[in-house]
């Protein structure tokens, strides 16, 4: 690896990790005014109406929905971003780095989302919600890791990126696949349209972010009409951003994009969204709560079943000889990781926000209880794992 390669990975996981602490202060804030006499101002401002009209075009949504349909848009971008960047040169350009993580995230989507289905399979409206136990926080889980310091070897933050990135790779198929409205296709076919434009931006070589931002804005306003979830049109425009172009100015178009929206979502947008969806009032909060279905799946499946999965499939593949266990990883710290791999707090958040939307507030409750709990619980298991199975300090970062 180069050194540029060190200075790149360096950068990008200080900036995560503290990302990831930012987050855990944001939610923990949004849960402190949800239980506070403010709770009645915290709700006002997630229900202020905001309105974009030109001509005819209207979109009239809560802030709420704004933040999870358009902030997360970037979000979603910048996971394209990172995602076609590790494809072409990064790590997972090898093969065989591909193989751990890659099965890895296979069951730790798997076996959660069986553990959901298991104790609300008799329950159509509850079913709703299967997904939710199936995603990774990236941010969240290298804010705990971090918390380690320099006792973590670079070989682990890079599996559990990696093993993030297949798992954000699960989560906008199942989105595509599952969580749709009903679609509009003049809406659709607007949003296809773009898809030529940008190809041939791309084919020409375009340095110049906007000509594809703005064709991207058109992609996400027709998709949010069409009723194809409008986040994924941030997915489709990281595809089409050059990652080379012969503009002295701007050599890299991609990796210019993802690092100026790096802090913009680790600091902000990924922020914002806890802070609108973590605020949940636990006053009167008792065992029929905990125990109901959707929280009890979510948190067995977030809290045992990412472990499970992760830890399983990672082990069956080493006993098969498909892969090897990465240099500084031994079989404690990948129990410890797996464990981590069970925070799964944004984008948990955000498939329950797309299952239970139509439903009611009850089943919204259920689901940020159940992610919440099996987050914490991940997180200080996985936390108390990696510290008694790391080695006092290590020289690599």
């Amino acid at each position: 690896m180069t050194d540029n390669s060190n200075s790149y990975l360096a950068s990008f996981f200080k900036l995560e990790s503290a990302g990831g602490i930012l987050l855990m202060f944001s939610a923990l804030l949004a849960i402190i005014l949800a239980n506070s006499p403010l709770q009645s101002y915290y709700a006002l401002f997630l229900d202020t109406p905001v309105e974009v009209r030109v001509g005819q075009l209207e979109i009239a949504k809560p802030l709420l929905l704004w933040i999870n349909d358009g902030l997360m848009a970037v979000f979603f971008f910048l996971v394209g971003l990172e995602l076609k960047r590790e494809l072409i040169e990064g790590e997972l350009s090898d093969k065989k780095n591909i193989i751990l993580p890659g099965v890895g995230a296979i069951g730790g989507m798997a076996v959660p989302a069986l553990f959901y289905i298991y104790f609300n399979k008799d329950n159509d409206i509850a079913m709703q919600g299967w997904a939710i136990p199936a995603a990774t926080d990236i941010a969240f889980a290298l804010g705990v890791l971090s918390l380690l310091g320099s006792r973590v070897p670079v070989s682990l933050k890079i599996f559990l990126s990696s093993l993030a990135i297949f798992d954000d790779i699960g989560a906008i198929v199942i989105i595509a696949a599952f969580y749709t409205a009903k679609i509009s296709t003049a809406a659709l076919i607007i949003a296809g349209l773009c898809i030529p434009i940008l190809f041939l931006f791309n084919k020409r070589k375009y340095a110049s972010p906007t000509p594809y931002i703005l064709v991207g804005l058109i992609m996400w306003t027709a998709m949010l009409k069409s009723g194809v979830h409008a986040t994924l049109a941030g997915v489709v425009l990281a595809m089409f951003i050059p990652i080379r172009s012969t503009s002295k100015s701007h050599p890299s178009p991609l990796k210019e994009l993802e690092h100026d929206l790096h802090p913009v979502v680790a600091f902000f947008v990924l922020p914002v969204f806890a802070f609108a969806n973590a605020g949940i009032n636990i006053s009167g909060v008792g065992t029929e709560q905990l125990l109901h279905s959707v929280p009890l799946g979510i948190t067995v499946g977030l809290f045992i079943g990412k472990q499970v999965g992760v830890f399983s499939l990672c082990w069956l593949a080493i006993k098969l000889n498909w892969c090897s266990l990465p240099k500084g990883m031994s079989w404690a710290s990948l129990y410890g990781m797996a464990a981590l791999c069970g925070i799964g707090f944004t984008m948990s958040l955000f498939i329950g926000s797309l299952a239970f939307e139509d439903i009611g507030v009850n089943r919204m409750f259920d689901e940020r209880l159940g992610i919440i709990l099996g987050s914490v619980l991940s997180g200080v298991v996985g936390y108390l794992v990696l510290s008694k199975s790391l080695p006092p300090k290590t020289d690599q970062a």
